[in-house]
């Protein structure tokens, strides 16, 4: 995955969706003896845990596992460890595209406001919050900054999307601001010397990934009293915002490094009505008699 450009989080997610079909057959299926080769995998287990996942999850986690151990059961076959992929046979679950909730004004307020503070770490979640506030990228994209990135003299950052793309995007002044507050504390870190990494974990000298960053937002997000926080979420309000505005559909899947129109349609699906309703109001249709 690293010799096709897979981003760090796509790689972590396939290692995660093995480690999880061994944890279920050690867990809940003890006859089998044991959960560490996976040559004793076969349809039926793989297709209990997809159905315990779609359960206990969503129809489109389980989308995601199947997707995930489909990729790794293939490379198991091109390696020689196993014979067949126990995929083979296996369906694939059927999942409808779930709503994302956009993130208001006033919970990324509150957000912020957790985040109050001069202490490294308290600047650094600033940045964070408002890069992903700001201008809409991925997890891996803001995740994965090296400080030449971001162009401090131009409030401008270089984004690597999907397939190694770059974009350029400006980003406001009160982004810059937290970025500049962040960055000058981060100079005066000992033992950063040689890592280029943006983002820097709480203890020691060492980079904070998207992963990290991931649950960091969702930290945030519960002692602000806001749940489910996510990148993805301020991506959609992102797509909303400019959308509400009159912004050109064109101009958004530059700026979101998307080729389609499929998915800037998507995003900020979850506030449409809002948008429908407020053109509706502009237009006036049914009160000029």
């Amino acid at each position: 995955m690293r010799a096709g450009n897979h981003p760090e989080t796509t790689r972590y997610n396939y290692v995660l969706a093995a480690s999880q079909l061994a944890e279920y057959r050690g867990e809940r299926m003890p006859e089998i003896g044991g959960a560490c080769d996976p040559s004793l995998v076969d349809s039926r287990q793989v297709t209990a845990f997809q159905a315990a996942v779609i359960e206990e999850r969503s129809a489109g986690t389980g989308l995601n596992k199947y997707k995930a151990l489909q990729q790794f059961f293939r490379w198991l076959v091109i390696e020689g460890e196993v014979e067949r992929s126990p995929m083979d046979g296996v369906p694939q679950p059927t999942a409808v595209q779930e709503l994302v909730e956009v993130l208001s004004d006033e919970e990324t307020r509150r957000i912020l406001e957790v985040c109050e503070g001069r202490g490294f770490v308290q600047l650094r979640d600033q940045a964070l919050v408002r890069m992903f506030y700001n201008i809409g990228g991925r997890l891996a994209e803001i995740g994965d900054l090296l400080v030449p990135d971001v162009d401090l003299d131009n409030n401008s950052v270089v984004l690597t999307g999907k397939g190694g793309k770059q974009r350029q995007v400006r980003f406001g002044a009160r982004t810059a601001g937290a970025l500049r507050r962040y960055v000058r504390a981060r100079s005066r870190r000992p033992g950063l010397i040689g890592i280029d990494q943006l983002w820097i974990a709480a203890k020691g000298a060492r980079p904070l990934k998207p992963n990290g960053i991931k649950i960091r937002l969702r930290e945030l997000g519960n002692r602000a009293g806001v749940e489910h926080v996510h990148a993805q979420r301020w991506r959609h309000s992102f797509a909303h915002e400019w959308k509400l505005a009159g912004g050109d559909t064109g101009d958004l899947m530059l700026l979101m490094g998307r080729s389609s129109e499929e998915m800037p349609r998507r995003y900020g699906a979850s506030a449409a009505a809002e948008r429908a309703q407020q053109v509706h109001a502009r237009l006036g249709i049914g009160e000029r008699v």
